[in-house]
């Protein structure tokens, strides 16, 4: 039935923000014309949280080691907040070449 996700980034500045997710994230891809790339991602998961309200979303990548994913976005120039520890994972921000926030955590909880 399900064959995967598609997930959207919309940037100010698509093609800085492509350029990350080939050439510092190494992400396969595919040009599917005129520049549009599709990026393979490494194996997912969904989670459902109660909300007042329909329609929001988060997107977030994970990582096995976060202090060592914010150094190595360091030695490319790639801005990271502060580490938060919550129940669920150990959390950071990195800012995208196009502005963008994206989150990036190490989970702390089971993994499907």
């Amino acid at each position: 039935m399900i064959t995967g996700a598609h997930s959207i980034i919309y940037s100010s500045d698509a093609e800085a923000d492509k350029d990350f997710f080939k050439n510092i994230l190494k992400f396969p891809n595919v040009d599917v014309g005129h520049g549009w790339l599709i990026f393979g991602l490494p194996p997912s998961e969904i989670a459902v949280h109660p909300a007042a309200e329909n329609g929001l979303h988060e997107f977030y990548l994970l990582c096995d080691d976060i202090n060592l994913f914010v150094k190595e976005m360091a030695e490319h120039s790639v801005v990271c907040s502060a580490i938060q520890e919550q129940r669920w994972g150990s959390v950071t921000a990195l800012t995208l070449p196009g502005g963008g926030k994206l989150g990036v955590y190490e989970p702390k909880h089971a993994r499907p």
